[in-house]
């Protein structure tokens, strides 16, 4: 027995939902049939996991309740959720099953065959002992989904929730969420079939709607919850039951709210505003849609303003491929509600797509201190010099990783830059030393042109990346450089600009003005506004030490102006002696967009040669490296007043 306490302490959460989570593997071929498909994108799915992700990325703070298995896709479950903002103490681990998986593919407009592998999975397990009533009475409002009411043990959690909810004042949601699949009314390959009718469905339905603060479906969803005929007598015998606000989604027509009794014009409700665009994919619109709805209706905003946010976040998903991992931020949202788009495929918009891609990347990095040792041709010709064989290198790259890793001791803000052509092994270490950033080059080392190392067709090699590796670019770039020098380093820029958006990735673009022409205090930041300019807006620059303060500034204020979502600067130090580079941290001071170093041969070169050479050992080669490297970020956090 629950029991009724008014005087429960103020909300700490503004909505729990509970029900379906699962992982979704969605085909990346479009246009294909299911039986084609060859290669799948994978992201969090299940209609309460995707609306705690979608109103999480609206500034609401969520939580989830459901169940995933104790393997792999069950912490990716938790850990993306976290990711996003979620709170995930309502997620229990299963220990006797697996996490649901579902396979999709957009094989045409509007028609996405899917797949639900959910057979006895960790979510349908979810029973009355996982809802806390304290967990239960922090939030202000319950989202309940109608497949789990599917069975009794998941039926009983879901009305223990309300009737905790209900006797603690808080407000109760309905996300009918119909998919006959998963209630036994269609075959496994009919998992996009949207409407069975069935009686035992619609009773269900029934007994939850009374209960109900918001009432949300499909034209299908809003005929199986009522057991009506059609869609005007549905919304009556509805509105006969609950006094609870009803949402209609009407797909590409958007939406239509009954706040009172239902006359008999269907079109006599309260419509926000619509937004034509290209269906791509219809699937995960409707949680898109509720996330849209619930920012506003839980902020109590006017229930046009909620339907048009809905609209707003439903025509994002449905111009996307995947479900949760394309809903907007408030940012991104907040941007295309004052400006609008020229493209009706919005994942064609650049301007939105960036503010998406910025406002969504793994977390805030405001301190960067990285050791670099992703040379190639500097170390190789210690190698020429020394007769030692590259295999070598291979070897010391991992002590350099295990000297960072020393300095760094699991806090937050250390890096590394890596190599792929020696330092595989070096990378395989650095995953298990918790560093904050982890970046590797693509550029051939010294080319001018611009050229890459192993293949000029980049995106292919980046899809084999880790998604968290972030790609480095050097390129030897002066405003003053030939034409047509200056237009081919543009164009592979851009290239690679493009590729690490299609794939992904965070891009970092190191520019060395220096070797090409003379640098004054206007020459990197003319480089910057060219390359802003084609529109290519990397994650983080790499700069050489600026010869005045003015130089840093004019820097900063054109990063301001072309992308404020940039993460910043990281300094290099080329062969500089650590006493230089104190120096240019100094300078620094004049432009917040710094935000630390990327530093190798000042670290590594005297150990380096000390070791290939047989002088060294690996203890002493770490110890070396390891000091130089604690100097300088001691020196950088002294000039910030952070240590």
């Amino acid at each position: 027995m629950v029991q009724s306490n008014p005087g429960s302490p103020e909300p700490s959460l503004d909505v729990i939902t509970i029900g379906r989570s699962s992982v979704d593997l969605y085909g990346q071929q479009i246009g294909s049939r299911l039986e084609d498909i060859g290669s799948f994108a994978k992201s969090v799915g299940g209609c309460p996991a995707n609306i705690a992700i979608g109103t999480a990325r609206l500034g609401l703070k969520s939580a989830l309740i459901t169940r995933v298995g104790a393997e792999q896709m069950g912490r990716f479950i938790i850990e993306q959720s976290a990711r996003e903002g979620v709170e995930t103490k309502g997620i229990k681990t299963d220990k006797d099953r697996l996490t649901a998986l579902v396979l999709l593919a957009v094989e045409a407009e509007g028609v996405s065959p899917m797949i639900f592998y959910r057979s006895d999975c960790a979510d349908m397990a979810l029973d009355e002992g996982d809802i806390d009533e304290d967990f239960i009475r922090s939030s202000r409002a319950v989202l309940v989904s109608g497949t789990h009411f599917s069975r009794p043990n998941t039926e009983a959690a879901q009305r223990k929730a309300i009737r905790i909810a209900k006797a603690n004042g808080r407000k109760v949601i309905f996300d009918i969420d119909y998919r006959p699949n998963l209630w036994g009314l269609a075959g496994h390959a009919e998992g996009f079939e949207r409407y069975v009718k069935s009686d035992r469905v619609s009773s269900k339905m029934k007994e939850t709607l009374p209960d109900c603060d918001l009432i949300v479906g499909t034209e299908e969803e809003i005929l199986i919850a009522s057991g009506a005929d059609d869609v005007l007598g549905a919304l009556k015998e509805i509105r006969r039951l609950s006094p609870a606000t009803i949402v209609l989604k009407r797909g590409a027509m958007g939406c239509i709210v009954y706040d009172g009794p239902i006359s008999d014009n269907l079109e006599d409700g309260i419509v926000g505003d619509g937004f034509p665009i290209e269906v791509f994919n219809v699937l995960g619109a409707g949680d898109a849609f509720m996330s849209g709805l619930l920012r506003g209706w839980l902020k109590d905003e006017p229930l046009k303003t909620c339907a048009t946010w809905a609209n707003a976040c439903g025509a994002f998903a449905v111009s996307r491929l995947l479900c949760s991992p394309e809903y907007p931020t408030w940012a991104e949202l907040d941007f295309f509600l004052k400006n609008g788009s020229k493209h009706r495929a919005l994942r064609k918009d650049e301007a939105i797509n960036h503010i998406h891609w910025a406002s969504t990347r793994k977390g805030e990095i405001p301190l960067l201190m990285a050791l670099a040792i992703d040379h190639r041709s500097q170390l190789t010709s210690v190698c020429d010099e020394l007769d030692v064989d590259y295999k070598q290198i291979v070897a010391f790259k991992r002590l350099a990783v295990e000297a960072a890793a020393r300095v760094a001791d699991g806090r937050r803000g250390y890096g590394m830059l890596i190599d792929e052509r020696f330092g595989r092994d070096a990378f395989f270490d650095a995953a298990k030393k918790n560093f904050t950033w982890i970046g590797r080059p693509v550029e051939l080392p010294g080319s001018k042109p611009l050229r890459f190392e192993f293949s000029q067709d980049i995106g292919s090699q980046l899809v084999e990346w880790p998604l968290d590796h972030c790609i480095k670019c050097l390129c030897f770039y002066h405003p003053d450089d030939p034409a047509e020098l200056k237009k081919e380093q543009q164009e592979k820029l851009r290239t690679l600009f493009e590729a690490a958006r299609k794939v992904g990735r965070e891009l970092l673009v190191e520019i060395i003005s220096s070797k090409n022409g003379p640098l004054t205090d206007d020459t990197v930041s003319t480089a910057l506004e060219e390359l802003y300019a084609l529109g290519i807006k990397p994650d983080w620059w790499k700069l050489e030490p600026q010869a005045s303060t003015g130089a840093w500034k004019k820097i900063d204020a054109v990063i301001a102006k072309n992308d404020p979502w940039c993460r910043g600067i990281v300094l290099l130090g080329l062969e500089a002696p650590a006493d230089e580079l104190v120096k240019g941290f100094e300078a620094t001071l004049a432009a917040p967009s710094v935000k630390g170093f990327a530093v190798g041969r000042t670290i590594f070169a005297e150990a380096a040669r000390g070791w290939l050479s047989g002088k060294i050992n690996d203890e002493e080669a770490i110890a070396d490296m390891a000091g130089r490297f604690k100097q300088l970020t001691e020196a950088w956090l002294k000039t910030r007043g952070l240590n």
